[in-house]
């Protein structure tokens, strides 16, 4: 899930995160791992292997206003079809509150700026063609095709 500020700052309390977040939006975790192996074996940071082109498709963004607080709700991925990955937002290892404090302790947040929570389990290599589904409870759902 994405996760769109409508303001930021620096060290954010946990309990006032929430009001920097402006809405939610589906967006697949995408890695290269192929780039990212390279990054390890060179000793460099991965980040490279999520910051490739296209990296982050996503869809519009869902104002709070419209959907709420998503914490709560079934998230689910297809590939061609079949299920790849099936989990509940509550399952979340870093819930959103968690993840604006923590990242404000390291960077200036602002207005604009975007965050991904990550995927649960079930990850797995994608081909050319493949089509992908990501359907979160009360967000809909987003169609992408790898190319």
């Amino acid at each position: 899930m994405l996760v769109a500020l409508k303001s930021g700052a620096t060290d954010i309390l946990l309990n006032d995160a929430l009001n920097h977040v402006f809405g939610y939006d589906l967006s697949p975790d995408m890695t290269r791992r192929d780039l990212q192996g390279i990054q390890k074996k060179m000793g460099r940071p991965w980040g490279i292997g999520k910051a490739f082109e296209r990296s982050a498709p996503c869809g519009p963004i869902h104002p709070v206003s419209e959907v709420g607080r998503p914490d709560q709700g079934s998230l689910m991925l297809t590939v061609i079809g079949a299920s790849r990955q099936e989990a509940d937002l509550n399952q979340m290892i870093w819930k959103v509150p968690e993840m604006v404090s923590y990242l404000s302790k390291y960077f200036e947040l602002a207005a604009g700026d975007v965050t991904m929570t990550g995927t649960p389990s079930g990850v797995a290599a994608v081909e050319e063609g493949d089509v992908m589904v990501l359907t979160i409870n009360g967000l809909g759902s987003l169609e992408v095709t790898v190319t």
